[in-house]
């Protein structure tokens, strides 16, 4: 059954244009955040205690502290051998490195649209996407940072050109649609039993106005075109009473996206597989908690306890 309501808890898409993010912090304690981000990505220690660094990101400095972060990641990464292990290893890996980040709500919320880059505070998608990239440049010969934001780019926006809010990826079945298209994942729900999922999606057009940019006419009409495109294709869903029984086909580094239980949304939340004792735990950066965190519950067991989440869809990275 679908749940209808104006504002969605846990939802991303509503979330990050309806939700404010407040939080106040001295300079010397944001600096502090920053040099630890930096320490704990160079130097191996707090594995899973993750970099921390809010540094506003309308920052002058924060540009640069995210390049000392990746740059200091990819130190770490290429000195415990992180590169020769496989794609899905390493994102996991990756991941478990910033587990203690902060959650921001919209973050890619700028005008006029552009890429924003951010290793510093998550949301449950750019954390996603952001480990994702990282892992993906750590597997090139040269793992610059200007690779790593063309990286973002491509994965974040349609055909990986920006000509505006409507060229992001907004709703998480399109992003999985997109990118499988490029190679950059595999959409193995229906592989595991998936069924098709039915309910058409049109939130962002259904409530115009949480959503600034679509007052404009024509950014709207380009949404509503998406949201026809996207109802169009073939989509699975697993329901998650069926989660369990295909955990043990889940690996480290699988994007799980669970499927919500409100009218019109696709997605409800992203996040990582990462298998703790022989079990897929998600590593997700989660509204409730504030950081990024690994579940304490198996994968099956947290969203069986999640009215608003209805089931999964999964996306296997594919490449280096």
């Amino acid at each position: 059954m679908r749940t209808r309501i104006r504002i969605v808890r846990g939802g991303f898409l509503a979330l990050s244009l309806a939700m404010v993010a407040s939080c106040e912090r001295s300079a010397e304690r944001v600096a502090a955040s920053a040099d630890r981000a930096m320490e704990v990505a160079a130097s191996g220690t707090g594995d899973r205690s993750g970099p921390a660094a809010p540094i506003p990101p309308d920052s002058g400095s924060a540009i640069e502290r995210d390049r000392q972060i990746f740059e200091s990641t990819i130190l770490r990464a290429q000195r415990e051998g992180l590169p020769a292990r496989p794609l899905g290893e390493r994102i996991a890996t990756l991941g478990s490195w910033f587990v203690g980040s902060e959650y921001i709500p919209g973050t890619l919320e700028v005008v006029p649209e552009g890429l924003v880059i951010n290793l510093r505070q998550f949301d449950c998608v750019t954390f996603v996407e952001s480990m994702l990239a990282m892992a993906r440049v750590l597997g090139t010969p040269e793992p610059t940072f200007d690779r790593f934001m063309d990286e973002v780019r491509t994965i974040r926006y349609r055909d990986g050109v920006i000509t505006g809010y409507a060229s992001r990826l907004h709703y998480f079945s399109d992003w999985i649609h997109e990118n499988e298209k490029r190679g950059i994942v595999k959409n193995i729900t229906a592989s595991l039993g998936g069924i098709p999922l039915t309910e058409p999606t049109s939130f962002m057009s259904s409530h115009r106005d949480l959503y600034s940019a679509l007052q404009s006419p024509e950014v709207f009409a380009q949404v509503r075109a998406q949201e026809q495109a996207l109802n169009s294709i073939s989509r699975y869903w697993i329901p998650k009473a069926q989660i369990a029984s295909i955990a043990g086909e889940l690996q480290n580094g699988d994007i799980i996206a669970a499927t919500s239980a409100t009218e019109g949304l696709d997605i409800a939340h992203t996040g990582i597989v990462i298998r703790v004792d022989g079990k897929p735990h998600l590593m997700h950066a989660p509204l409730v908690g504030s950081v990024v965190e690994i579940s304490e519950r198996p994968l099956a067991d947290r969203i069986q306890g999640i009215s608003g989440q209805t089931g999964i869809m999964v996306a296997r990275p594919t490449g280096n």
